[in-house]
């Protein structure tokens, strides 16, 4: 009896695609679904034609049939200049989404991991937070698509665990970078390397002494699957993040000196609602899935160097996979 494949939604985001690489490597049949708003095919290049992955493209805002032995639900805009542009859809993506990979759990009888994120404490009055940290939200404001739907996101899987007994898992995910980064997706990472390798001006939003702590993709992707992996019930989301934290004035002094640019600084005004500080306690992942991040700020920023500069000097796509994308436009036409 074949065993059925692995789901993973918003599996052509960035880190999607690492996931789905990943859970591959480990000999997974993986089936990944993406309405490609803000994912991107090239991001999949790498194991497009492998025989054990597959992909569909879908909105998980409406239902979807087929058999999965687990569920990965990443779909969903993740940086405030994409998930603003349409909130309502944002929003929808968070619970009606969410509502069907459950009920898809539910009916397959399958683990389902949530990605939530670090947004759901707003603007935290507790540093670092802890997952039984609350949160400092404002419901009504621009962020409040992303902030308010992870949060009612939350809500739902374990409303479906305690009422339908679903093997529900929430982890909270801060800042993320690393290689699939899309250039213009407007975080701090991606804006500060590509305009460093430009030679252009960095621009800060804010004084620059607003932290900011991130973990390398690598490091997440081992949590996630750990996480699934993990035999004993959390009772509560479990944060997935470095520790390290960084000011935004340190971190383009960084950036700067792995780039060995001396570029200007432009201050702006600091976004509506957006947090101050920003650092995860990862007790509970030392102590429940015995995880903490083994690659350092320094040593993530410079791959991801790396793979902006080879992205720009050589895109790698390879001729099968320009004709799968072909046959899948016009599929999809």
């Amino acid at each position: 009896m074949t065993t059925a494949p692995v789901l993973v939604t918003g599996g052509a985001g960035f880190i999607g695609s690492h996931l789905c690489e990943a859970l591959i490597n480990r000999g997974h049949r993986v089936l990944c679904i993406d309405n490609l708003l803000t994912g991107n095919l090239d991001n999949l290049a790498e194991f497009w034609d492998h025989p054990n992955f597959e992909f569909q493209q879908h909105d998980v805002i409406n239902p979807l049939s087929v058999d999965v032995s687990a569920i990965y639900n990443l779909a969903c805009p993740a940086s405030p200049i994409d998930y603003q542009k349409d909130p309502i859809h944002t929003l929808q993506t968070c619970i009606q989404g969410a509502i069907n990979m459950l009920e898809l759990a539910r009916l397959n009888r399958a683990p389902i991991l949530q990605a939530s994120t670090s947004e759901v404490y707003g603007d935290p009055e507790q540093h670092p937070q802890v997952e039984g940290y609350w949160g400092n939200v404002n419901p009504i404001g621009p962020r409040a698509c992303y902030d308010e739907g992870k949060r009612a996101a939350e809500t739902l899987f374990y409303d479906y665990h305690r009422t339908h007994h679903v093997d529900t898992r929430v982890i909270r995910i801060f800042n993320t970078y690393g290689p699939r980064m899309k250039a213009d997706d407007g975080r701090v990472v991606s804006n500060f390397i590509t305009s460093a390798l430009r030679g252009e001006p960095l621009t800060i939003y804010g004084d620059g002494t607003q932290t900011r702590s991130f973990c390398y993709v690598d490091d997440l992707v081992r949590l996630i699957m750990a996480c699934m992996d993990c035999d004993v019930r959390h009772e509560s989301p479990i944060n997935a993040g470095n520790p390290e934290e960084y000011t935004m004035m340190e971190l383009a002094t960084l950036v700067m000196d792995l780039v060995d640019r001396d570029c200007s600084v432009v201050h702006l005004a600091l976004p509506v609602d957006d947090p101050k500080k920003r650092r995860p306690d990862i007790s509970n992942a030392k102590k429940i899935l015995n995880w903490e991040p083994r690659v350092g700020v320094r040593e993530g920023l410079f791959r991801t160097k790396n793979y902006f500069q080879q992205a720009t000097e050589k895109p790698i796509q390879t001729q099968s996979f320009k004709s799968a994308k072909v046959e899948l436009e016009v599929a999809h036409a």
